[in-house]
């Protein structure tokens, strides 16, 4: 059971790294108006990126300002998820599934 837990947790962490990258890109085809967001589609999907990816975002852009107008939470909230998930999570569920299994 603890093993089937920390699958969902790491799966949905990864998730949530496909999609920082997928709104990174998308915003630089918006930048350079490759993807013009008076497509209803186009808008919507990038809605649905800002409200998966914007709660991870924000706090680290109060913190952290855009260095020579780039903005650099995006790297930085990767490098947190990927150490959570190598380190932060074993550690965390080992006990676990050594007492569930």
């Amino acid at each position: 059971m603890g093993e089937f837990i920390l699958f969902i947790i790491n799966s949905l962490l990864g998730l949530l790294i496909l999609a920082i990258f997928a709104q990174v890109i998308i915003s630089w085809l918006v930048a350079f108006d490759i993807i013009n967001l008076r497509n209803p589609t186009a808008r919507q999907f990038v809605h649905f990126l800002d409200v998966v990816v914007a709660p991870i975002l924000r706090p680290l852009q109060r913190i952290i300002p855009p260095i020579g107008g780039i903005d650099i939470t995006p790297l930085i909230a990767l490098i947190i998820i990927n150490g959570l998930r190598a380190y932060l999570l074993p550690w965390l569920f080992g006990p676990i599934i050594a007492a569930i299994g």
